[in-house]
């Protein structure tokens, strides 16, 4: 393997492999023979096809900042972690086509930058983005706070390059929005967690760089008022909608307790806020006008309590910097029951109430920590235990019987038990419970087709076969 990517990229002592095979929250913890880091396409290539002549197993890594255990190797086994931190080179910058090409080891921060540098916006946000990378960014098709305006990472995939299982590579770097010539292989690697192939490789779409943006903190009667106050913005502002992030009062509790430097943008105590951020080509005032009308209108019909409209940038990056250090405040604090949930967004406040109150019914005390993306149909409800009780023996206790009854609750009204987490190994059995038969097979078809020996990051995302577990 040395003699594929050099000594010093092929690491095998047990403190140079600890950081590889432990997943960012420490939660999940497996074995590697080693770790290899390749600088390119073609030796990615050549370490699967050598992995694959031996039977060797192979979990493919970016940033490692997976919530599900997808990016760490298994508790038992001699695998083989390829880590794409080295092929970090921004390949070219389109500005007529509007497409950024990268290898797949470029962080999303530097993908970012890379487009606000040529005038233009690659417009993925998400908390991680100064670590995670764009290839585990399309193997997850991660989603983040501007999902309501831009789509997924699907959406924002025009081209992928791939290395396969026996070390083949697909090369599908193609900036067209168009290209009806059959089956469009580049989805069978996004989303699919590294189980498929390695992406390598991508095109992404570039949007025009927005010249105003205008951000408020409002305090909302309820998550019922939330989804009244999403159509009111969408009607009064149209497309400029980019964020609208729901915050429950245990969530903003916990962060600002967790900040200590920042100070409760109200006075009073509310139960639900929602973060809403508009941006356009138009003038910033034109902008905080038409975000003045949103919330006046739900002032006069009694959907908002209160309100904050950010003065400046820097009050824009306060409010927005209590909505994304939620997540690290809850893992300072331990203890939080992570559902990554999506639900239609005409049910999404009835499934708030319930699933509340069946957590409540199973542990009165708990944190209701519910926030998100809520203009998508997109909220994490982390239920976090009592601040007098243990982490450990607060999930021992409910882990499993809160998230089933908060993954069914989704389920039942027709939403998804993992949004834009993924799979990993974190909800993997869970499939078996939500995805039919048809589609578990179809999925296992799919692997066995490209992956036959079942080398590339086996005992992700796919439950056991019905036959197996029969």
């Amino acid at each position: 393997m040395s003699a594929i990517v050099g000594p010093q990229a092929c690491l095998s002592q047990a403190p140079d492999l600890q950081p590889f095979v432990t997943d960012y929250r420490g939660l999940y913890v497996g074995q590697a023979a080693a770790v290899v880091l390749p600088n390119s396409t073609e030796q990615v290539s050549q370490v699967m096809a050598w992995c694959h002549a031996r039977g060797v197993v192979v979990v493919p890594q970016g940033g490692n900042t997976s919530l599900m255990g997808g990016a760490v190797p298994e508790p038992q086994g001699q695998a083989v972690v390829l880590n794409l931190r080295r092929m970090n080179q921004v390949l070219a910058v389109d500005t007529v086509n509007d497409t950024l090409t990268l290898q797949a080891g470029v962080t999303l921060n530097a993908a970012r930058n890379a487009a606000e540098d040529a005038g233009r916006l690659f417009p993925l946000r998400i908390g991680s983005e100064g670590s995670c990378q764009i290839g585990g960014n399309i193997s997850t098709n991660a989603g983040g706070t501007a999902v309501l305006r831009y789509g997924n990472m699907r959406d924002l995939v025009l081209g992928v390059e791939a290395v396969l299982p026996d070390g083949r590579i697909y090369s599908g770097l193609r900036g067209l929005r168009k290209d009806n010539t059959g089956y469009d292989l580049k989805q069978l690697f996004i989303g699919s967690e590294g189980t498929l192939g390695i992406v390598t490789a991508a095109v992404l779409k570039l949007m025009p760089q927005p010249t105003a943006s205008s951000v408020a903190l409002a305090a909302v009667a309820s998550p019922a008022a939330a989804v009244a106050l999403l159509g009111e913005a969408k009607k009064t502002a149209g497309q400029a909608v980019t964020a609208f992030e729901l915050i429950s009062g245990p969530a903003l509790d916990l962060v600002l307790g967790y900040l200590g430097n920042v100070k409760s943008p109200f006075e009073a105590r509310h139960d639900w806020m929602v973060l809403i951020e508009l941006t356009s080509g138009a003038s910033s005032e034109s902008l905080d006008q038409t975000l003045m009308q949103v919330l006046e209108s739900g002032l006069d019909s009694g959907l908002v309590l209160d309100a904050t409209l950010a003065q400046s940038g820097a009050d824009a990056q306060t409010l927005w910097r209590i909505r994304e250090e939620i997540s690290d405040a809850q893992t300072r604090t331990g203890g939080s029951i992570k559902c990554d949930v999506s639900v239609p967004l005409s049910r999404i406040a009835a499934f708030i109430e319930e699933a509340s109150a069946a957590v409540l019914a199973l542990e009165p005390q708990t944190r209701m920590i519910v926030y998100g993306h809520m203009g998508d149909g997109n909220v994490h409800f982390n239920p976090l235990r009592p601040a007098d009780r243990a982490a450990k023996d607060y999930l021992t206790a409910f882990y499993e019987p809160i998230s089933r009854q908060v993954d069914s609750l989704a389920h039942a009204a027709g939403g998804s038990i993992s949004a834009e987490h993924g799979v990993g190994v974190a909800k993997r059995d869970d499939l078996s419970h939500y995805k039919s038969e048809v589609e578990l097979a179809l999925m296992w078809q799919i692997k066995k087709a490209l992956d036959p020996q079942g080398l590339l990051n086996p005992g992700k995302v796919l439950p056991a076969p019905v036959a197996a577990q029969a």
